[in-house]
């Protein structure tokens, strides 16, 4: 197994020019790896960078551990042969039988790796499922590893792609706030180029507030095409449930652009001002929380993918009750960028809780400037007033 025209030395000045090596966890990244260990129910996840003498983990689920070493690593021979790699039971595998990560700990039986590509080309790591039973993937299944490698891929190299246009731009951001009694609402977007892949929407129906926050994913201006269209399409029909509205979406995607390539995260939420209660659809998004009066935060989690991804899904609405004093609150993943490393958590409560969401809406809009954020801000916040 392997290729022998593997090119090692340029694999290896690859990575060492991204320069994502011992960096910090990336929620951007974490968020795909809960996804992959939810939807295959997998033990272990990994999203795995090789270097020299060791693989790292850049994220990981269930391995105990940032490295390893490099040596008889199954991601290794995944990046050497450049494609996905599935060993059903690696303890009848007459190449890994004897394996030392199947011999000893964590006496692995099953692996399914896709390597991920440097924007040269170069095959630098991989994103793999992993198990210590075997099993197999459906045909289904092993393009879905595929699509979540490519994300992750996206994730990655998006520090070095700070040059291409984003997507969405400020004209087709909401003009006014909707004005709902008994509830105090701020939002802001903006963009870290000229235009903004980013998208935020939220308008009145039939008394309830109906609420979009969607990151489109991709480079160059076609995603621009696609911002337009999610936004178009969610503000059709709005008697449609969330999970109808969401579903359209999909389905324009994958009419419209097939294999293209981009797609979109998001968050498309309705609240009932009376009861409080907001229901809501989590398309691969996994950044909205429900801040609580008390301080602490309630993730609100989903297994769905995201829209465009071509995969024939039921999409459901969960919900989430909002008492007086608690706040919804929704970004995108530049926010990450901008908050303190070290307790983002306890940034924004200290920011809400000393200027309110106006004030924060504000302070967001102000640090992405002064810090020169490498990715749009986007940030939609609800607090029930109490």
């Amino acid at each position: 197994m392997g290729d022998s025209l593997f090119d090692d030395d340029r694999r290896q000045r690859a990575i060492e020019a991204l320069g994502l090596l011992d960096t910090r966890p990336d929620e951007r990244v974490d968020r795909v790896t809960r996804l992959a260990q939810e939807i295959f129910g997998v033990p272990m996840v990994s999203v795995t960078l090789l270097d020299r003498d060791r693989q790292w983990r850049k994220s990981q689920i269930g391995l105990g551990g940032d490295e390893a070493p490099r040596e008889g690593a199954f991601c290794d021979m995944t990046v050497r042969q450049g494609g996905t790699l599935i060993v059903e039971d690696a303890s009848v595998d007459e190449y890994f039988a004897t394996n030392p990560f199947v011999e000893g700990d964590p006496h692995l039986r099953f692996y399914a790796g896709h390597p991920l590509q440097a924007p040269g080309g170069e095959f630098v790591g991989t994103l793999c499922i992993l198990d210590t039973q075997p099993r197999s993937l459906d045909a289904r299944e092993v393009e879905l590893l595929r699509e979540m490698a490519q994300w992750v891929q996206t994730e990655l190299m998006a520090e070095d792609d700070l040059d291409h246009a984003t997507v969405v731009q400020q004209a087709l951001l909401p003009r006014e706030t909707p004005e709902v009694a008994g509830y105090t609402l701020a939002a802001a977007a903006t963009a870290s180029g000229q235009l903004m892949g980013d998208l935020y929407d939220w308008y009145l129906h039939d008394g309830r507030l109906r609420m979009t926050l969607a990151d489109v994913m991709g480079k160059g201006t076609g995603p621009a095409i696609v911002a337009a269209s999610v936004r178009a399409s969610l503000r059709t029909a709005p008697d449609r449930t969330l999970a109808a509205a969401v579903a359209e979406v999909d389905r324009l995607l994958e009419s419209d652009l097939g294999r293209a390539g981009l797609f979109v995260t998001a968050v498309h939420a309705e609240l009932d001002p009376g009861s409080g209660r907001i229901s809501f659809v989590d398309a691969g998004h996994s950044l909205a929380f429900i801040l609580r009066r008390d301080g602490s935060w309630t993730p609100l989690r989903s297994t769905g993918l995201p829209l465009g991804m071509g995969f024939d899904l039921d999409r459901t609405a969960a919900s989430v009750q909002l008492e007086p004093g608690d706040a919804f609150l929704c970004c995108s993943d530049g926010l990450l960028d901008i908050l303190d490393e070290e307790d983002p958590f306890g940034h924004v409560l200290r920011v809400i809780s000393t200027e309110g969401p106006d004030g924060a809406v504000a302070e967001a809009v102000r640090l992405a400037h002064e810090r020169r954020a490498p990715d749009d801000v986007t940030v939609l916040l609800v607090r029930r007033d109490g």
